[in-house]
């Protein structure tokens, strides 16, 4: 593995790290920091007009392309569509990536979102992190345990909202204004989702979509015109103290919402 600090992008679907988390992603990748990205399923029922023998390898192939244009690492799904579940099987696969990568930064999906295979893949992310170091929880393949410390940041949802309608906020936005031409041409990699997208969701423009989502995290913001929006996970159990190394390694390209703070403490 390469000295450089590390981020590990770890999300559902093919595009859903390039729609949440490819702004922040690129910034990390301009500041020298290697990125991983993985998505735990493949993408199998992200069509509606392909076989999964077509659609499978099909996604595979966007999905790598989009990495190979921005020089991410990719690393291959594990498991169909609808079939990402909180469960030893995945954590142990994920573990391994975790082990291999050591990453100072892990992105992973809300833990409140409308779609609850979101939901189990950002559940499957945290607890692999959690067991990075643990001696008798193996991972497959096999790796060494590690011991560095790992900080955890929930991307927001599409629609901003959890799967009861409640409006979420984020607790620090990442300005990516600059990155989002280069976002966007990632996103273009995923052809087969634009039709799939109109068909099955109403996104009459699957490119547009994406940059309204962020301009609306940057109206949110106050201060940036796009941006990504992040939530921290507690450090119990990923860092000995509390800390903020996306902040860090960003500076004033990642705005602190004191507000958001000071509504976690009773």
């Amino acid at each position: 593995m390469s000295a450089k600090q590390a981020v590990l992008a770890v999300a559902a679907h093919p595009d859903d790290i390039e729609i949440t988390m490819g702004g922040t992603c690129l910034r990390l990748r301009d500041l020298g920091w290697d990125v991983h990205y993985m998505n735990i399923a493949n993408g199998s029922c992200g069509t509606a007009v392909d076989p999964e023998d077509v659609i499978i390898p099909k996604r595979r192939a966007e999905a790598q392309a989009a990495c190979e244009l921005v020089g991410f690492t990719w690393h291959p799904p594990i498991v169909n569509d609808l079939e990402v579940y909180h469960c030893n099987e995945q954590i142990r696969q994920v573990l391994a990536v975790i082990r291999d990568v050591k990453p100072t930064i892990l992105l992973a999906q809300s833990p409140q979102d409308y779609m609850e295979e979101h939901v189990n893949a950002c559940r499957v992310a945290c607890t692999a992190a959690f067991c990075r170091g643990m001696l008798n929880y193996y991972s497959v393949p096999a790796r060494d345990t590690i011991t560095d410390d790992v900080t955890i940041y929930h991307a927001m949802p599409h629609g901003l909202c959890d799967a009861l309608r409640k409006q979420l906020r984020a607790g620090q936005y990442v300005d990516i204004a600059l990155q989002l031409a280069e976002k966007r041409r990632m996103l273009a990699c995923h052809a087969s989702q634009k039709e799939w997208l109109d068909v099955s969701q109403g996104m009459d423009s699957y490119l547009d979509t994406m940059e309204e989502f962020g301009h609306q995290i940057g109206t949110l913001s106050g201060r940036f015109a796009c941006a990504e929006g992040w939530r921290r996970h507690s450090h119990l159990g990923y860092s000995g103290a509390e800390i903020d190394p996306l902040s860090n390694a960003l500076g004033d390209a990642c705005v602190i919402d004191q507000e958001y703070e000071k509504s976690l403490k009773l």
